[in-house]
């Protein structure tokens, strides 16, 4: 069900609904292309289709590298043609060099076209490869000129809400993260809830996912006529984004030192009983922190920075006051690291 749900989101229909205009509109022009191009029609809606993205900038680019790739196609097919006649191990060849074109810098989604272009011509253009090439050609370009026209007309998306609804909720796991941690600390060894041992994986792919959302809200603002009316600063997502990757990777560090601390007896370090409670409400006080983004109180975040800064603060000083276990390094001052770290990257906005 969740896999027939991601095929029929608002996003994906008004993609479909664009391509099907674009298609129509293409096959209706196809005929006024000049001279031979207008027996070939069937490419145009074709082309349509190669262009449609879910972003305007993407459109033209792939519109683009697919008539390059289609030019590259046919200048070897032509190549081919005049070189020697079309024979099993030619064509082999020749598809070989087109395949290997297709390795070209920036050709990017053209290089399929290469080889396809090529073979089309030698085997559907038959005895007139010129005209047919020439119909191909104008007619793709036809159709991709009115897959990005209809992309870039008709309700352009913009992709900021779900950039900006994927940070909040990896600020929120993070956060989530850092309490079930400080719970786990103040539970009787081992604890009982033990699940948040098993995330970092998660954590990491989450926030693989937000840079990928990133950079599709960033290009979806690129040559898109609505970025004016929703203006956003992709740039501030950037450098939250940054900050958060920094954040996880501190708190899957910290994550596995605890689970070692706790669950594997061969390691040289520890939690010092007396630190417990201090590291518990440290945790606690910054996965609170991480979690209150989500609300937008510049006042209330910055009054719970100061609560986990105390926090951490008070623990610092309770770990230096004492007195060294011998055989045994303290994990908590690893932690500490970790969380004034992360402290850093998760300050409040100011203003």
């Amino acid at each position: 069900m969740a896999g027939l749900a991601a095929a029929f989101t608002v996003q994906r229909l008004q993609l479909a609904a664009k391509a099907a205009i674009a298609a129509g509109l293409a096959f209706l022009i196809a005929p006024l292309m000049p001279g031979a191009a207008a027996n070939y029609p069937y490419y145009a809606p074709l082309g349509a289709l190669v262009a449609m993205y879910h972003n305007v900038s993407g459109s033209v680019r792939q519109g683009v590298q697919a008539l390059a790739g289609l030019a590259i196609g046919i200048g070897l097919a032509f190549l081919l043609v005049n070189v020697t006649d079309p024979s099993p191990i030619s064509v082999a060849v020749f598809m070989g060099i087109g395949v290997l074109l297709g390795g070209l810098p920036r050709i990017g989604s053209g290089s399929d076209w290469i080889p396809t272009a090529a073979l089309l011509v030698l085997l559907v253009g038959g005895s007139d490869p010129e005209d047919y090439s020439f119909g191909y050609l104008i007619q793709m370009g036809a159709g991709v000129a009115v897959g990005i026209a209809v992309n870039f007309l008709i309700f352009p998306p913009l992709h900021f809400a779900a950039a900006a609804k994927s940070i909040n909720e990896l600020r929120a796991a993070l956060g989530q993260q850092l309490t079930d941690m400080g719970a786990a600390l103040k539970e009787e060894w081992p604890p009982e809830h033990e699940d948040w041992s098993s995330r970092s994986d998660k954590l990491a792919e989450a926030a693989r996912s937000v840079r990928h959302l990133v950079e599709e809200a960033d290009a979806s603002r690129r040559a898109n006529p609505r970025r004016k009316l929703h203006p956003r600063d992709v740039d501030l997502d950037y450098r939250n984004l940054r900050e958060l990757e920094r954040v996880t990777f501190h708190i899957q560090d910290m994550t596995e030192v605890l689970a070692d601390v706790i669950w594997k007896d061969d390691v040289p370090y520890e939690v010092p009983f007396e630190d417990s409670a201090p590291l518990a409400e440290a945790m606690t006080a910054t996965g609170q922190l991480l979690q209150s983004f989500q609300h937008e109180d510049v006042e209330e975040q910055r009054k719970l920075l100061a609560a986990a800064e105390s926090a951490v603060e008070e623990c610092v000083a309770a770990a230096a006051a004492r007195t060294p276990t011998e055989g045994a390094v303290p994990a908590s001052e690893s932690i500490l690291l970790s969380l004034h770290r992360i402290l850093r990257a998760a300050r409040p906005q100011s203003g």
